[in-house]
């Protein structure tokens, strides 16, 4: 396949993380009618959908015949971790913190997949890596210090946050090996897939007690953009950049988001910004990038 031009690798880039920013506000406007865990559930059942025929297009018969079942019970637990309990960590969290809060929380995701990846033995911990994440972690004391009561970032939203980007860090970390074997398309598939199942029972029972028919198109067309763009099509954008750039040049993209997500939440949701959150940010994004470079 030939190598796209740096344009249009850089504009696909600039999409990403437009997509995956402007998810925070997106998620917000559908939490306002739909309750947490239908939200999830619907989210990851449509990105499971429109994950499938892309499987089925792009992976031949031969390979697809190659699963066994350790493979399943694999993909079903990393689906399990790194989709089920993700989507419903992030979405409880972000009905009770703020966009601000939940993308700089989120940006520690880097910082935690090392952690998991030195704790398995996949790498080893460098003193500035340390240090990095001691100015990541006195980010995280002066933002939630800094919290004004009656604002929308709560701590107990802040850390379910938190526990959205652990679990991803597993999932990252405990599929690496799945992930080089089969691709990150097959694994996406069957983690969204997976979860979409799982949570079947769930959704079903949520929507059952939810008046659907007065939920307006606009909340319905924020679940379909957080399941098409941000789950999906971000993440065939990031891999896609991954096959030809480095690693340390796509990644650096992310330190953008808290920024942009704020941005936008600004005018749309008018949340607030604050001396500690941007003090707070710039210490968890400038020890998050300390630890990745170390």
């Amino acid at each position: 396949m030939k190598a796209p031009s740096p344009a249009r690798l850089y504009l696909l880039l600039a999409l990403m993380l437009a997509f995956w920013s402007f998810n925070y506000v997106v998620g917000k406007v559908a939490l306002r009618e739909f309750p947490p865990l239908l939200l999830a559930g619907l989210r990851t059942a449509i990105a499971g959908l429109i994950m499938l025929p892309i499987y089925l297009f792009r992976q031949p018969a031969r390979q697809r015949d190659l699963w066994k079942w350790r493979e399943f019970r694999t993909l079903a637990l990393l689906g399990l971790c790194g989709v089920v309990v993700n989507q419903m960590f992030f979405v409880l969290g972000l009905a009770r913190t703020s966009v601000a809060h939940a993308a700089i929380v989120i940006a520690l995701t880097p910082m935690l997949v090392l952690i998991m990846a030195v704790g398995v033995g996949q790498e080893h911990l460098k003193w500035r890596q340390t240090a990095g994440m001691a100015i990541a972690l006195a980010g995280v004391v002066v933002l939630q210090l800094g919290k004004k009561s009656g604002t929308a970032a709560t701590l107990f939203g802040d850390f379910l946050i938190f526990l959205a980007a652990l679990t991803f860090a597993i999932f990252t970390v405990a599929g690496k090996t799945v992930t080089k074997r089969y691709g990150p398309v097959t694994v996406n598939t069957f983690a969204y897939v997976g979860g979409g199942v799982l949570l079947l029972p769930l959704t079903v029972w949520e929507g059952s007690q939810t008046a659907l028919p007065d939920i307006s198109a606009l909340a319905w067309l924020s679940v379909l953009y957080m399941a098409a763009f941000a789950s999906v099509l971000d993440y065939l954008i990031y891999y896609y950049a991954l096959t030809y750039a480095p690693a340390s040049r796509v990644s650096a993209m992310s330190y953008l988001q808290p920024l942009l997500a704020t941005l936008m939440a600004i005018p749309i949701l008018h949340e607030p910004v604050t001396t500690p959150l941007v003090a707070g940010g710039a210490l968890v994004l400038a020890g998050v990038y300390v630890t990745e470079r170390g």
